[in-house]
């Protein structure tokens, strides 16, 4: 009688997570810092509501129902002939398109029924005007037709925060300014990161008198007065988000050379480096596959700082008046506001809390960043 055997079962092997184990021993290192671990959640909880800024503050409904029509103000333009009007732009905030479209449909509006651009007509005084909620009912109502019993005179048509020396919503005018502020510093410090990275990488495998010629040039490069050139390059063009940005691109990358180019001046004799070029390896293949994730440690470390400048860079010519241009919101140019008008202590204080909050997240979250790239850490 002939006994079948059977292979014994391969133990299955556990699954392998999307991080490897250094990363994920650096991601614990980064939630043991509480602080700098919070301060990331928030930070991308206000960066993400900013983001839908035309649903948070906007002079147009989210939506509308119109003779049986849905419509999406927030993000179409709708003339005015469609409600009986005859302007290439409808206001949603007259009283004749709002009474035509209740008594055809309904509406619904976002919390703050101001755009950054929008201007209050119903203040109850000259601009700038106080928090509504330092202000008596009778008092924040009293430009409306009906005063305090006015159907208009509700919260969302209040000012929060109050208004700007130009009757603006200071609320609306703050959620749009930090979205810009956030992209701005965003897009600058991934474009410099991209340009830095590279130069440092090029300079510091290649050495010799590549990197003696690119080291001269930065380091005449670095010299120049950065600030003064901003100013005169920003008075000369026309502003713009996409100017303002090519402009300080210019200087801003390179801060990231340094750091690269000593990583790879460092690791381009190790002996795998030695091994990948007697095999054939390309050039390019040995800096994008075997340099660049040791040397993006110390990049990645380096960014929220990148970042934090970099906002802080555009607040700077903002309150210069050499940023974005004019009307567009900006921190910068409601610090500027503030200092012009020293009897609306709002103005200022509001913007100065914004930057002071966004700022020490930042600054938190690299701090998070350091200690958990920190190699005493990761590889105890």
């Amino acid at each position: 009688m002939s006994t079948v055997t059977t292979a014994p079962a391969q133990a299955a092997s556990p699954p392998r997570g999307w991080l490897s184990p250094v990363n994920k021993r650096r991601w614990q290192n980064f939630k043991a810092n509480r602080r700098g671990y919070w301060s990331l959640w928030i930070f991308l909880l206000l960066f993400v509501l900013s983001l839908f800024a035309e649903f948070i503050a906007n002079d147009r409904p989210i939506i509308a129902s119109y003779k049986g029509e849905i419509l999406f103000p927030a993000v179409v333009d709708y003339p005015e002939e469609k409600f009986g009007g005859f302007l290439a732009e409808t206001d949603f905030r007259s009283d004749f398109i709002r009474d035509e479209i209740e008594a055809n449909g309904w509406m619904v509006w976002p919390p703050i029924r101001y755009s950054y651009q929008t201007v209050n007509s119903n203040i109850p005084h000259s601009a700038p005007t106080k928090p509504f909620w330092l202000m008596s009912k009778d008092e924040r109502c009293s430009a409306y037709p009906e005063g305090s019993t006015d159907r208009n005179c509700i919260a969302g048509n209040l000012n929060w925060l109050g208004t700007d020396d130009q009757a603006r919503d200071v609320t609306a005018r703050m959620i749009y300014g930090f979205r810009i502020s956030v992209l701005f510093g965003l897009v600058l410090t991934i474009a410099s990161a991209v340009i830095g990275v590279t130069a440092g990488a090029v300079q510091g495998y290649f050495g010799g008198w590549t990197d003696l010629l690119m080291q001269r040039f930065i380091e005449i490069w670095s010299s120049m007065p950065v600030l003064y050139i901003l100013l005169i390059i920003a008075a000369i063009l026309p502003p713009g988000f996409f100017i303002l940005l090519g402009i300080m691109l210019l200087f801003s990358w390179v801060g990231f050379v340094g750091v690269v180019r000593a990583e790879f001046l460092r690791a381009r004799n190790f002996e795998y480096v030695n091994a990948a070029r007697a095999l054939g390896v390309g050039n390019g293949t040995i800096m994008y596959r075997h340099l660049l994730p040791n040397a993006m440690v110390a990049t990645l470390t380096f960014l929220p700082f990148i970042l934090s400048g970099s906002i802080t860079t555009l607040t700077s010519l903002d309150f210069l008046g050499f940023g974005m241009p004019p009307g567009s919101p900006s921190l910068g140019e409601m610090i500027a506001q503030g200092k012009s008008n020293l009897q609306a202590p709002w103005l200022g204080l509001t913007a100065f809390c914004v930057m002071s909050v966004m700022l020490s997240l930042l600054i938190f979250v690299g701090e998070a960043t350091r200690d958990a790239f920190d190699p005493r850490k990761t590889f105890r």
